[in-house]
């Protein structure tokens, strides 16, 4: 499969099949924030609602033009924050899983943040889920969880595990 990892300026032209994509991800059982069974009116509200700027980036891959996975990078603006950010709603369509997708995500987020002097990534994820070993074998170290932290998408509180990459700061 050949897939092509693009920059978003507006998620517009994209709203439908990342509309799809999220209500995949949750009703398949990930907690990204949201609770299963999803509507897709509830997901592209979410996009709609999503503004992309110097601080918010997001990429999606594609394979033959057609949204395969998606993901954020938010930059921390705040004074005492400015060196680091935060990945976030990394979603792989269950089709294209485990072929790398993923990883390829993550490398243009943090290439950005290393571009934006960035040297310190953060990310959370459910306690339990397959995306702990995508973060752990891609360099990512676990720094603990919380318990209780969330509903997962059918209910139940889960804990979340933190994680965090130091970056190189080009010295």
């Amino acid at each position: 499969m050949s897939v092509e990892i693009i920059k978003l300026d507006s998620v517009i032209p994209y709203i439908g099949q990342l509309a799809e994509l999220m209500v995949e991800t949750v009703d398949g059982g990930a907690s990204i924030g949201f609770i299963a069974p999803m509507e897709k009116q509830e997901a592209e509200a979410y996009w709609h609602s999503l503004q992309l700027s110097e601080h918010t980036h997001v990429w999606v891959a594609l394979a033959d033009d057609s949204v395969i996975g998606t993901i954020q990078l938010h930059l921390v603006d705040k004074a005492n924050g400015r060196h680091r950010a935060e990945i976030a709603k990394l979603m792989v369509a269950n089709k294209a899983r485990r072929q790398g997708i993923g990883r390829k995500l993550l490398a243009v987020a943090e290439e950005t943040a290393m571009e934006q002097n960035r040297t310190l990534l953060i990310l959370d994820t459910e306690e339990g889920a397959p995306s702990n070993v995508l973060y752990k074998t891609s360099g990512y170290t676990f720094a603990g969880t919380i318990p209780q932290f969330a509903e997962n998408p059918y209910g139940g509180l889960r804990g979340t595990n933190l994680y965090y990459k130091h970056l190189p700061n080009g010295d």
